[in-house]
């Protein structure tokens, strides 16, 4: 399972299992309970706590580490099943179980929270480090290579087919990202996997670095003299990229290929030229093209919008039908004991263990049979999720050649070398062609 938290999802393929020790006890609580950015947000489970509100429990967690030195007194864990298998409250359960033997967090206190977006459903857990016995933070020592290891196994587990990064345990996909790399991408508006194939698929198709540049420029990315003599490239927003980052490889493996960037422009020189030569109707056109788009998936979002308030009211249904007649259970339960003198009866000739027997296994049927409703549910509402999803994906690739195309007329637009050529001409009277 991993993170994908960062919404769900980057990489997405593999179950993953992603951890970090961290502080900050009220921001996770309003990380986790984000509504805004997930479709449904759940928690699952909240142990050993006297607060029965996520915020409230953190709140005790921070409270506790107050008597040691620890700083960072959680651990948090992303649990991100494959794209085409729905997880159960039992299978995030079980895998958390699972993690918690492996990492030496065994018992402590810890809390469990579910989110579902674009119709995939991942978890996370948080634990208290701090050993109360000991008042001191229990070390975790390789956590990541343990996680990895449990990941590789959760896939032999469940029958997954093994990713290779998983098999070799050191190839990393081409679409996993730093942090660093996704806010670049999404400050631009883009989604960053794109982003990042254009520059590996551009590296692909050249032996030189003339053919690099050639191939970038073909997707609107223009090659540049980095501030320290190394390759960058700028979008058309004049948006620095690196070479080495966004391909994926090390600086000297790039060199290699390209030679030296000492005949490049500048990034200030490359800046300057993109601010001259792109022209004010091309930036305007631009931006109605970005306009539109975002335009196109309202009818979508309305959709998402409604079909999330609808399921929620089911979930919110569900929950209070099922704590009515857990009531109703747990009466009809606690009236079978007998009370006064029979009561008393029953202790000495055994019945009433009997019925206490009785009464624990009636309680775990009734907590399986309220699980296995509430996972039945949430099965039938991603089904229903995922067929809107592909409309979303759909249009999302429409989107995509637009963009590619609009990238295509732009470097047509920067070749223009001559002012009073006839496509300059026309450029000003009625803006450039970028009919898509």
């Amino acid at each position: 399972m991993d993170a994908g938290d960062i919404d769900g999802s980057l990489g997405g393929e593999v179950m993953i299992l992603k951890g970090s020790q961290r502080s900050g006890a009220k921001a996770l609580a309003d990380h986790l309970l984000n509504d805004r950015d997930n479709d449904h947000v759940s928690c699952l489970e909240l142990r050993d706590f006297s607060s029965d509100q996520l915020h409230g429990a953190l709140k005790e967690m921070h409270a506790i580490s107050k008597a040691t030195q620890c700083k960072q007194f959680m651990f948090s864990l992303s649990l991100n099943p494959p794209q085409d298998y729905i997880a159960t409250e039992q299978d995030f359960l079980e895998a958390a179980d699972r993690a918690e033997q492996q990492l030496g967090l065994s018992d402590q206190p810890r809390a469990i929270v579910v989110h579902e977006k674009e119709g995939r459903r991942h978890a996370h857990v948080v634990w208290s480090r701090i050993d109360v016995d000991e008042m001191k933070a229990i070390n975790l020592p390789h956590f990541k290579n343990k996680l990895r290891d449990l990941s590789r196994d959760l896939f032999l587990d469940h029958g997954w087919v093994l990713p290779d990064g998983l098999a070799t345990y050191g190839n990393k996909s081409p679409l996993n990202f730093t942090l660093e790399e996704w806010q670049q991408a999404k400050r631009q508006g883009l989604d960053p996997r794109e982003v990042k194939q254009t520059f590996q698929q551009a590296w692909e198709r050249c032996d030189s670095q003339i053919g690099f540049k050639n191939a970038l420029e073909d997707r609107g990315y223009f090659l540049a003299r980095g501030d320290r003599r190394g390759f960058v490239a700028l979008d058309v927003d004049g948006n620095v990229h690196s070479i080495a980052k966004w391909t994926g490889l090390k600086t000297k493996d790039v060199n290699a290929k390209l030679g030296s960037p000492e005949k490049l422009p500048s990034v200030d020189e490359t800046q300057s030229e993109l601010r001259s030569k792109v022209s004010d109707q091309m930036r305007g056109y631009i931006g109605q093209i970005k306009d539109r788009q975002n335009n196109d998936l309202d009818p979508l979002r309305d959709n998402l919008r409604d079909m999330n308030t609808a399921h929620r009211d089911e979930r919110q249904k569900l929950k209070t039908g099922q704590k009515a007649r857990w009531a109703e259970e747990t009466k009809v339960r606690s009236d079978r004991l007998n009370k006064g003198l029979r009561g008393l009866f029953d202790r000495l000739t055994g019945k009433g263990k009997s019925i206490r027997q009785q009464n624990e296994m009636d309680a775990r049927k009734a907590a399986k049979r309220d699980q296995d409703q509430r996972d039945f549910m949430v099965v039938e509402q991603i089904k229903e999720r995922r067929t809107l999803q592909r409309e979303f994906q759909k249009l999302r690739r429409k989107h995509i050649k637009e963009r590619n195309l609009m990238a295509q007329k732009i470097r047509q637009t920067l070749k223009t070398k001559h002012s009073h050529s006839p496509h300059r001409e026309r450029s000003r009277t009625r803006g450039p062609d970028l009919s898509l």
